[in-house]
């Protein structure tokens, strides 16, 4: 059998590797060993090659990460050029010239007084470290009891013990222990639970909540609100207009931190390098950022915070304390080359104009799917889009059933050369921003026929 490119191993040995030694993200341990997931061989585009030789467009882009494609060499000649110059320092004493740099170049980028970055190795010690920083801030006001966090239903920020007890997905949580004393969940902004409201009412119904929840636990007690600008792993769901702008007023009336949690919509995902004030209104006291920001070709993460924020806890009032959050690989230099390689590629290609222009046809295509017997909602922001998948299409709940219906979407869409996220009864797409609209037909004819095979697996009983 052929080697694995890049590998001294073939196909066989890889997988047999992979089933025998390695324990995966959301491993079903009742076949723990029986099999291994399929084995990516190398990409090129929007495309990925497993080692059976399938040519599978990358339909979820990677982890909502892959902004620029694969194999751009770009980002490879960054890599190893900072890689040979310098490969690691210790960011406890001292610093590098990429970090400083793309630490100046993020700044640009961010809307308002968000001027300084901290560097952290992923989304999940992003959003960490942000809390952490909030926790702090609050400490030096000599304001330990105001600690609380609010965060929503159907939202996803990590897995970091305190990130996960922040994710609104109930399913990530059994058999976990989960922080709950200090953190508490108001409604998701889904308009399909918004029981007859239009989307205003809805709207003025969410504010209502939320201020009832601040005055329940007390503003004094309340430190932050963290949000994304949409709910990506609960299903890309998006607010009702203006709801940043409103909740970031209420926060500003009880000082309560506004965390934008963009690890999933920043660096061109919504056509903007950050989609918190010009996508979605807002500017918040924070923003998280990950994924994107190298397009994953190596893990880096971050926050940029508010100089107001800083300006409380720093210089005569920082009380001799110190922010002393931090990871051995904060600021990685490698890590940051590869990020400043990959803001020039998006730059150079004009990347992000290129989803303003193209994101509607997104959109298009997706709704296209509506007249599927099985598709009950569809939502799209830029190259970030949700099709939702009932039985009962009239029903706002998914059934146990539903709830498998995305696995075999899935298992049907690779059969015919596409990689879809199945979550549950959904199938959420955010391909690589350089995707084409001929590449857009390709992948959304391929989710047609995973549709359709499925609801023909479904009347036939096979789906039990």
């Amino acid at each position: 059998m052929n080697k694995v490119p890049g590998s001294q191993w073939n196909a066989s040995e890889t997988e047999d590797a992979a089933r025998l030694h390695l324990l995966s993200p959301a491993e079903a341990m009742e076949k723990l060993g029986q099999s291994s997931r399929p084995v990516i061989a190398y990409g090129e585009g929007i495309y990925v090659v497993d080692t059976k030789g399938r040519r599978l467009i990358d339909g979820p882009g990677g982890m909502w990460c892959t902004q620029i494609g694969y194999n751009r060499h770009e980002i490879a000649d960054a890599i190893a050029q900072q890689a040979l110059r310098l490969a690691y320092n210790s960011p406890w004493y001292t610093t590098n010239s990429p970090a400083a740099e793309l630490a100046a170049r993020i700044a640009a980028l961010t809307p308002g007084d968000l001027n300084r970055v901290f560097f952290t190795t992923g989304g999940s010690t992003a959003v960490d470290s942000a809390l952490r920083f909030v926790e702090f801030h609050n400490n030096v006001l000599g304001r330990p009891e105001k600690k609380h966090i609010i965060v929503r239903r159907e939202g996803y920020h990590g897995s970091t013990a305190l990130t996960a007890a922040c994710s609104g997905r109930a399913g990530n949580w059994p058999n976990f222990d989960i922080v709950s004393d200090r953190i508490s969940f108001i409604s998701s902004p889904n308009m399909r639970f918004a029981g007859g409201k239009d989307e205003a009412g809805f709207l003025d119904w969410l504010v209502d909540e939320f201020q009832q929840e601040i005055a329940r636990i007390g503003a004094d007690k309340v430190a932050v609100f963290l949000a994304e600008p949409l709910l990506a792993s609960g299903g890309v769901i998006i607010p009702p207009k203006g709801y940043h702008a409103r909740f970031k007023a209420v926060c500003e009336e009880h000082d309560i931190v506004y965390i934008s949690d963009e690890v999933v919509t920043a660096f061109g995902r919504c056509g903007e390098w950050f989609a918190s004030e010009k996508v979605f209104g807002v500017v918040p006291d924070i923003i998280t950022f990950a994924k994107g920001v190298t397009s994953g070709y190596v893990p880096l993460g971050g926050f940029a915070i508010s100089e107001r924020l800083l300006e409380k806890v720093s210089g005569d009032k920082a009380k001799g304390s110190h922010y002393s959050n931090g990871y051995t690989y904060t600021g990685h230099p490698v890590s940051c080359a590869a990020a400043l390689a990959n803001i020039g590629v998006i730059e150079k290609d004009g990347i992000l104009d290129h989803v303003r222009e193209i994101s509607g046809y997104f959109a298009e295509r997706l709704h296209s799917l509506t007249d599927l017997p099985l598709v009950a909602d569809v939502r799209a922001s830029g190259l970030v889009g949700c099709v939702e998948c009932l039985i009962d299409r009239s029903s706002a709940d998914a059934t146990d059933i539903d709830k498998r219906i995305g696995a075999r979407i899935d298992a049907h869409c690779a059969e015919l050369g596409l990689i879809v996220r199945p979550l549950g009864n959904m199938c959420v797409m955010s391909p690589p921003l350089v995707i084409t609209r001929a590449q857009i037909d390709d992948m959304i004819a391929i989710l047609r026929q995973g549709i359709l095979r499925t609801a023909v697996e479904i009347e036939q009983g096979e789906l039990v």
